[in-house]
């Protein structure tokens, strides 16, 4: 089969081209910005890219054309399919239809935690030596890519609930019709397409009604949104993860036991005793909520929780996932994907059980649809608080004023207008001992590279 993707140097588009390649279809694809990672990664698979969206570019023998989420009526492209009556599809869709079809999906869903939670799955099959399939929204540092076919029958994909396609305005995950099921978290967020947490929590439930009778779903016991949002009808099995055991659980339910300071080792709970022990590099609750899901999913796909917890060890984490993109003269600068209230917060929190005597300072770009319109502004001071001071990007055309939000804050906050006046804010600040916490979804400009190098030709 002969495919083109529009919108093809997305991170899931991107990874269906991957699945498409290694599935044996003839590939190619479009888009407005083809520039490295993504387009090198696609080149050396053998994959033809095209800047821009234009008619001329899709093949006249094509047999289908995968339409990202991104493209609307009006782009040359897609009026192009549609005039000519090409078949056409989603990127959820063509998933489902040939890869997802016949194999046992296991899918990561929640507001926070996707990428790592099935990352951390897809690692727990594959050190079982199942050697699953896999599309992520992201690159696990123990993979090196963010999708592959695998081999049958178990493929672990995130499953996102932002909209499918302009001609399908479901969330993306009710096509992918899971065995398994992992609901790490539910809040309001994606205020561009949902006008309130009641239009999330029907999507939620739409996904929910596709999972069978004797699937899994593995649910975050300590989250009431999820709770309400199953209350509206339940036909699966289910199993609860919870940060502490509480009497009151029900006998099946996993928590976390006894952890150290650091975060580095935690027990995990079945019913209220300890079956594994977990030693690995990862800090937070967040993570070890995360780290729970995924071995109970694991285990439903015939993984004993022994072995994952093992897996877990040699777990390398994910690139933008608090990672440590250099240390210079004892400053410690840190990349994160953080771009919601509580997102930041479990970041601050696990920096918390890394940090030393050191400052940490917390540098926002408030990139996210939803934070560009302001929806979150009223909780944003308060999820910063446990930085010792904070950097905050406000970019043009932010639809409210960061001041609003600043002078709230307990915890010292200035705004800049440009990257470059963070960066010297910054050196004129840090230590050695301190630490710089990046928090964007977007590329920021390249100020955590920027940065580095600064710091070194100052110090050199």
């Amino acid at each position: 089969m002969k495919i083109h993707i529009l919108g093809i140097c997305g991170t899931f588009m991107g990874g269906i081209a991957v699945l498409a390649k290694q599935a044996g279809h003839e590939v190619s694809g479009c888009d407005a910005n083809v520039y490295p990672p993504m387009s090198t990664q696609l080149e050396e698979q053998g994959i033809r890219l095209c800047e821009g969206f234009f008619a001329a570019d899709i093949p006249d023998d094509v047999d289908e054309v995968v339409i990202g989420n991104a493209m609307s009526r009006g782009n040359e492209a897609v009026e192009y399919v549609l005039n000519k009556n090409i078949a056409y599809s989603s990127g959820p869709e063509w998933l489902s239809k040939h890869v997802l079809n016949k194999r046992w999906v296991l899918a990561v869903a929640g507001t926070h935690g996707k990428t790592t939670t099935a990352s951390m799955l897809a690692w727990m099959l594959q050190y079982a030596g199942l050697n699953p399939g896999f599309l992520i929204g992201g690159i696990p540092a123990n993979f090196g890519l963010s999708a592959r076919i695998g081999d049958d029958p178990f493929f672990v994909v995130e499953a996102d609930e932002y909209d499918t396609a302009f001609f399908d305005k479901r969330s993306k995950f009710v096509h992918y019709h899971p065995r398994t099921a992992v609901l790490n978290n539910l809040e309001f967020d994606h205020a561009d397409i949902f006008e309130n947490l009641d239009a999330i929590k029907k999507q939620f439930h739409h996904f929910v009604r596709t999972i069978p009778g004797d699937g899994l779903i593995v649910k975050n016991g300590d989250d009431e949104n999820i709770a309400s949002m199953l209350d509206m009808g339940c036909w699966s099995q289910t199993a609860a993860v919870h940060k502490m055991h509480d009497k009151n659980h029900k006998d099946d339910d996993w928590s976390i036991g006894k952890t150290s300071s650091d975060g580095k080792f935690f027990e995990v709970l079945l019913d209220g005793k300890v079956v594994a022990t977990v030693n690995w590099n990862l800090h937070g609750s967040h993570n070890r909520m995360n780290a729970l899901a995924a071995i109970a999913a694991a285990q439903h796909a015939g993984v004993p929780v022994e072995l994952s917890c093992e897996a877990l060890k040699e777990f390398k984490g994910i690139k933008r996932r608090l990672e440590i993109r250099g240390v210079v003269n004892g400053i410690t600068v840190y990349d994160d994907f953080a771009h919601h209230p509580t997102a930041i917060e479990e970041t601050l929190t696990a920096m918390n059980e890394v940090r030393g005597e050191g400052k940490v300072f917390a540098v926002l770009e408030p990139r996210s649809n939803t934070m560009r319109m302001g929806v979150h502004k009223d909780s944003l001071s308060d999820s910063w608080q446990q930085a010792d001071e904070v950097c905050l990007y406000q970019p043009q055309g932010l639809d409210w004023n960061l001041a609003d939000v600043v002078t709230q804050s307990k915890t010292p906050a200035n705004i800049f207008d440009s990257t470059e006046k963070i960066i010297e804010h910054l050196l004129a600040n840090v230590a050695a001992g301190d630490y710089i916490l990046i928090m964007s979804n977007g590329g920021f400009e390249a100020i955590h590279q920027r940065l580095i190098d600064t710091l070194e030709a100052v110090n050199s």
